[in-house]
């Protein structure tokens, strides 16, 4: 049971090497362009806000890396980089203070997305491990509770889908915030709620008819026979890699790295 639903949980098929093959290319081409893509950012944050784009000032990653650490463990700031990081960061308190509402949508959208990131990185190298012959998927640690974690994948996707219906909501019925939306906005919140429901879809589809399908898992099949889990599966994860992962340097996506950099360098606080 564990290695079959391992098998089918980012979209690989035992019987259907392409999807496997795929999946795997577009994998490392996602992650390649992602790095590639921060890098760039990094070397051009190296250059300072006075130094881009002028003659002469040449940035690189590691002027940026050495400002960073120099600013951020600077003993001028009022409080620890680890209070900066747990409070200011991971539970984001000065978004608290000016709107509860903005706070819930950027909580449940920050940790849905890095904790399906992390479900579907570990779960993805586990069956590129097995498929290797490194791992066993029956004795493998990670997917022997595998039931576990596809219930936290599962949970996870509905706190981001939370977070994503906020700020369509938000879009939709408070003018200043409607007014303020450009297309390049609304581009990437939608993206992002298609990428969302696919992957409930998928998981429906890939359910549907068998023993392990429930009541939820039906509604989101929209009755499509579980034959068409591979390519469902791969659209999603295709779609999920290249708008969630190679993207983001080149979006605004990139303040989910910006602006936990920029707060730590500054010292975070109230």
């Amino acid at each position: 049971m564990a290695e079959h639903i391992a098998e089918y949980y980012s979209g690989l098929s035992i019987d259907n090497t392409l999807t496997f093959q795929v999946a795997l290319v577009i994998g490392f081409l996602a992650v390649i362009i992602a790095a590639a893509g921060i890098l760039f950012q990094m070397k051009k944050w190296g250059y300072g806000s006075a130094g881009y784009g002028k003659a002469g000032q040449g940035g690189s990653i590691g002027a940026f890396l050495k400002l960073f650490l120099s600013q951020t463990f600077d003993k001028k700031h009022e409080q620890s980089v680890l209070t900066t990081l747990v409070m200011d960061i991971l539970l984001q308190r000065r978004i608290l203070k000016r709107s509860v509402t903005r706070w819930v949508m950027h909580m449940t959208i920050f940790w849905g997305w890095i904790m399906l990131f992390l479900f579907s990185m570990g779960i993805f190298v586990v069956e590129l491990l097995s498929k290797a012959g490194i791992y066993h998927a029956k004795v493998h640690p990670l997917v022997e509770n595998f039931p576990l974690i596809v219930t936290l994948n599962t949970v996870f996707g509905y706190v981001l889908l939370i977070g994503v219906l906020i700020a369509i909501a938000r879009r939709l019925f408070i003018k200043e915030v409607r007014e303020g939306t450009t297309f390049y906005d609304a581009f990437l919140i939608y993206g992002l709620f298609v990428i969302v429901i696919t992957g409930f879809i998928s998981e429906g589809i890939r359910y549907h008819g068998t023993e392990y399908a429930t009541a939820l898992t039906n509604f989101w099949s929209l009755g499509i026979s579980n034959t068409a889990s591979p390519p469902a599966a791969l659209f999603h994860v295709v779609i999920s890699l290249l708008f969630c992962v190679a993207m983001i340097p080149f979006t605004k996506y990139i303040h989910i790295i910006a602006t936990p950099l920029s707060i730590l360098s500054h010292g975070g606080g109230e």
